[in-house]
């Protein structure tokens, strides 16, 4: 029941149970005269109240008033009750959750008694649960976010003392003359250069990292030709990979004239995300990852696939959530903020692609990507 009609009910009821008790009362009165007056006389000459003074006993008014005033006094007091019950009592229980929120104990609930109810309270109750909810998944998800950030700071801090520390020992070497030798020359300084390398994929991951916060990639898509765009791709990567015993096969299945719509420097990024996670996870010698374009109608999948250590059937669904680590140990030695393989869904679902993962353990991994081939429009033809 609404607030408003509880109010007008208490108002009816002080206003016409003393009016009615009244009336009852001076009706009653007025019956005993009448019937007095007629065994007397059979008439009635006198006034109203001059027949209440001559033939109603002096302390029925007494008792009248006494009777009136008790009636009125319990209709005041159920009436209090009933509003105090109704109303004050889930004032008073909302009260003391909202001193629970003001105090962080956002698990607290209101119990659920005090508003078994429609009308005005039990709108409150329920907006009232919504906005705790609302405030415990913000405080969760501030809780997580600060935890990840966290994490990701020690992650990246480690991932950028290896290869500062490597780069700053090899310059040393050079400094003091260790690398006495144009061989040991060439050794150093090609290490020094992949440690720079590292280093500069850590800083784009952290750029790419806070414009997906921000939701404020750049991208910059243009009609790219399948064959040409990956197969420089693969032959940019090969001559990296052949310095680290690592075999780069690439494989075309689609036409030469097939076109996507892609950012080419986003896209090389997942490329690179991919390729540079199969590379930290080789465990065999010699180390092989496949490239393959594969056509599928009005799309085509990329697979990469490597011969790995592979990725647990229970690990293979979150690899792709931010900061998942499939195995903490083993990271902590291969490095990664934890971020890149987010970083690539990310890329292909702006792309309007999407990608999933096969695995065994001890054989390698396959990542899937899936992009839409783009047509041209010919003339006349609808959209």
């Amino acid at each position: 029941m609404k607030l408003k009609t509880r109010l007008v009910i208490t108002f009816l009821v002080i206003v016409i149970v003393p009016m009615l008790l009244i009336f009852f009362a001076f009706w009653g009165i007025g019956a005993v005269i009448f019937r007095c007056k007629l065994e007397v006389d059979g008439e009635l000459n006198t006034g109203f109240f001059e027949q209440i003074q001559g033939y109603v006993p002096q302390h029925f008014a007494s008792m009248l008033f006494i009777a009136l005033f008790a009636i009125l006094v319990l209709t005041a007091a159920l009436l209090t009750l009933w509003i105090y019950r109704s109303v004050f009592n889930p004032i008073h229980a909302l009260n003391v959750a909202m001193q629970n929120i003001t105090d962080g104990n956002l698990e607290y609930q209101v119990p659920k008694e005090h508003f078994n109810q429609k009308g005005e309270l039990g709108e409150l109750y329920v907006n009232y649960e919504a906005m705790r909810n609302r405030l415990k998944t913000s405080a969760e998800e501030k809780l997580r976010q600060e935890t990840q950030n966290r994490e990701l700071i020690t992650n990246i801090s480690h991932d950028l003392k290896t290869p500062v520390t490597a780069v700053k020992g090899y310059v040393e070497g050079i400094m003091d003359g260790v690398a006495d030798t144009p061989e040991k020359m060439d050794k150093y300084i090609k290490t020094i250069y992949n440690k720079a390398n590292d280093l500069d994929r850590l800083i784009n991951e952290l750029t790419v990292y806070s414009g997906i916060d921000a939701n404020r990639i750049p991208y910059n898509f243009h009609k790219l030709n399948v064959a040409a765009y990956f197969g420089d791709c693969v032959e940019e990567l090969g001559l990296e990979l052949e310095s680290k015993s690592i075999t780069l096969t690439y494989q075309n299945g689609v036409s030469p004239e097939t076109m996507i719509i892609a950012d080419p420097e986003q896209m090389r990024r997942v490329i690179n995300n991919i390729i540079g996670n199969s590379v930290k996870y080789i465990d065999k010698t010699p180390g092989n990852i496949d490239f393959r374009i594969l056509d599928e109608s009005d799309s085509i999948r990329i697979e990469i696939e490597d011969n790995g250590a592979g990725i647990a059937a229970k690990d293979l669904p979150k690899i792709f959530e931010r900061f998942y680590r499939t195995d903490a140990s083993r990271n902590s030695t291969k490095g990664g903020s934890g971020i890149g393989l987010s970083i690539v869904k990310k890329l292909v679902e702006d792309h309007g692609g999407y990608i999933w993962a096969t695995s065994k353990e001890g054989e390698g991994t396959c990542m899937h990507i899936v992009l839409r081939k783009y047509h041209e429009q010919k003339p006349g033809q609808s959209v």
